[in-house]
């Protein structure tokens, strides 16, 4: 029986390989799922992203559902909420940050359409990239279109989503693909 090649990275944590299989590299275009991984990945800054991952499903019910609308509307006593619930990361800036970034989500959405329109819009042909990838090494953490990404989203407001967070954004919705060229989800 043939070995099954994954990325490096995954391991063998049974959630990680459950992302990396199937969802990874795959593209977004819903608006619903790129906030989900907007909220999740400025969650993320400082952390490894298995920490957040096994959080997942308390930020799922922490924020709304990633019910965009909702977050927006969140006030100061959402903020006090979030703030005692240990299945999240309790780090007020960025709790504050998901909060304001909802609502800079949603003048995206109405400046553009979608949020997806927004963020595709950077690139060529709003087509996924594919890197080829032979291992670690060759995967960047930032690239010229997360810089510009991110210099675009900042000027907008956005907090947590300089350009390492936003390569990672990136990866995670399938903006770009840095699967190994042997890799099974390749």
């Amino acid at each position: 029986m043939a070995e099954i090649i994954r990325c490096d990275w995954c391991g063998t944590d049974p959630l990680y390989v459950k992302y990396h299989d199937e969802e990874w590299g795959k593209p977004v275009y819903d608006d619903k799922t790129l906030f989900e991984f907007l909220i999740l990945e400025g969650a993320q800054a400082g952390l490894s992203w298995i920490t957040i991952l096994r959080r997942r499903e308390n930020y799922r019910k922490a924020f709304a559902g990633f019910d965009v609308e909702k977050v927006a509307a969140f006030d100061e006593t959402d903020v006090e909420r979030l703030m005692n619930d240990p299945g999240i990361i309790r780090n007020r800036l960025k709790v504050n940050g998901a909060i304001t970034n909802a609502r800079l989500f949603i003048d995206v959405q109405k400046e553009f359409g979608s949020f997806s329109d927004y963020i595709w819009g950077f690139l060529p042909g709003k087509k996924p990239l594919l890197n080829e990838v032979k291992g670690m090494k060759d995967v960047p953490a930032r690239t010229t279109i997360s810089d510009a990404i991110a210099k675009d989203m900042k000027k907008r407001g956005f907090k947590f989503f300089g350009t390492t967070i936003c390569y990672a954004h990136m990866q995670a919705t399938g903006m770009v693909n840095d699967h190994r060229v042997d890799c099974i989800s390749r």
